[in-house]
């Protein structure tokens, strides 16, 4: 079965807007290259941690849209610029959720070294599954005011959502939890070096009400 050219468009223009590597933007409008602080990571917690809250929140915001905007609106946008009389595929809101995750994490404008896709994931849910969504929230927020490391709430979160899914869209065929556990793998894969660290007693704990040092 060929693959239409709306499809192609969707797919691709998703990866590419996934590739925007909103923390390294912001970061350097404020004098700051993330890359060489902190965890060298792109993403918001680094931000957070090293050019200050409010841009951090900024830049999980941007990340986060990244997710949502290709899932909710690519496909449209795709079938309408090419003229098609045909509607877009079933599966293919997940497919641009996946491909601006897969641009998040390997984002060819910085040689494909990314970020680790927690916020761009959110992003989908929150257009595919807001339910799913809620209760991974939940999660984060129980495991990290217990635990106070982003990575394991990150961790602990994409394996709840994973598994809420497969209880709250349980009618076949699977696609949304089997696209929401393979995110859940690329989540726990992507976060290969903080598990190193937390086995070696050097991942970065969050100090609530202290300032954290870069």
């Amino acid at each position: 079965m060929s693959i239409s050219t709306p499809t192609i468009l969707a797919l691709a223009a998703a990866y590419f807007t996934g590739a925007i590597p909103f923390g390294l933007i912001v970061s350097r409008a404020r004098g700051v290259d993330i890359r060489k602080v902190g965890s060298g990571n792109i993403g918001a917690t680094n931000v957070f941690r090293c050019v200050g809250k409010p841009w951090g929140i900024l830049v999980f915001a941007l990340d986060m849209l990244k997710g949502w905007a290709p899932a909710a609106w690519f496909p449209a946008l795709a079938i309408a610029a090419t003229g098609s009389d045909s509607p877009a595929p079933a599966f293919l809101s997940l497919a641009c959720g996946v491909a601006a995750v897969a641009g998040h994490n390997w984002p060819v404008y910085l040689g494909f070294k990314g970020g680790k896709g927690v916020a761009t994931t959110t992003g989908i849910l929150l257009g595919v599954s807001p339910a799913a969504m809620g209760i991974g929230l939940a999660a984060w927020v129980l495991v990290f005011v217990t635990a106070r490391y982003v990575s394991v709430a990150s961790m602990a979160a994409a394996v709840v959502v994973a598994a809420s899914a497969w209880w709250l869209h349980p009618q076949p065929p699977p696609v949304i939890p089997a696209t929401f556990t393979l995110l859940a793998v690329f989540v726990l894969w992507r976060h290969k070096s903080n598990v190193q660290r937390l086995r070696a007693g050097t991942e970065s704990r969050f100090q609530f009400g202290k300032k954290r040092n870069g």
